[in-house]
């Protein structure tokens, strides 16, 4: 712990996660804009909070847990505002990515899966899509290995329910089953 973060080291970090970070925090928000706002405050916190980071524990599961509560905390604020009649410039944007997304072959498997709560929809991407397992998701998040299971449990019943006739389901990476 109690580490100085240099210059290099700072470059290094945001160089190696941010693609990263903006590919989650996109598929959590569905825009570019609150993508790019979730991965420039998650390196503002993790520059400024870097001295507290445990040097004996592995780096990611640090960042993915403030890149997920940075979209949790950004995603409750547009709800608070849409609930009140603001609704920020771009929050509505379509991007390139979300497009070809939409476009591709499990279209509808990711319509589905934006539709689950918060809390299974970061377990399902967590997994499938960035290919953590379980017991890293469970750091990340900070929650039980048993809530994260259930979770995962949960978010596959539901998407197996909406999207019955297709018996298997491949994730974007490794050609997984969901």
């Amino acid at each position: 712990m109690n580490q100085e973060l240099d210059k290099e080291r700072a470059e290094e970090l945001f160089n190696s996660y941010s693609a990263y970070i903006f590919r989650v925090a996109l598929l959590l928000t569905g825009s570019a804009a609150l993508a790019d706002d979730v991965t420039q405050e998650t390196f503002l916190k993790v520059f400024k909070h870097f001295h507290t980071y445990d040097q004996m524990k592995p780096i990611e599961p640090w960042i993915h847990r403030i890149a997920i509560n940075t979209a949790r905390n950004l995603l409750r604020k547009q709800r608070w505002l849409s609930f009140v009649g603001i609704h920020p410039d771009g929050a509505q944007e379509e991007s390139l990515e979300v497009s070809v997304i939409q476009e591709a072959e499990n279209k509808e498997l990711w319509k589905e899966v934006g539709q689950l709560p918060l809390k299974s929809r970061e377990v399902i991407i967590m997994h499938f899509y960035s290919g953590l397992k379980l017991r890293e998701i469970a750091d990340s998040l900070q929650i039980p290995l048993g809530t994260c299971k259930s979770r995962l449990h949960s978010a596959l019943s539901s998407l197996r329910k909406q999207l019955p006739e297709n018996e298997m389901f491949r994730s974007p990476i490794g050609g997984e089953m969901l």
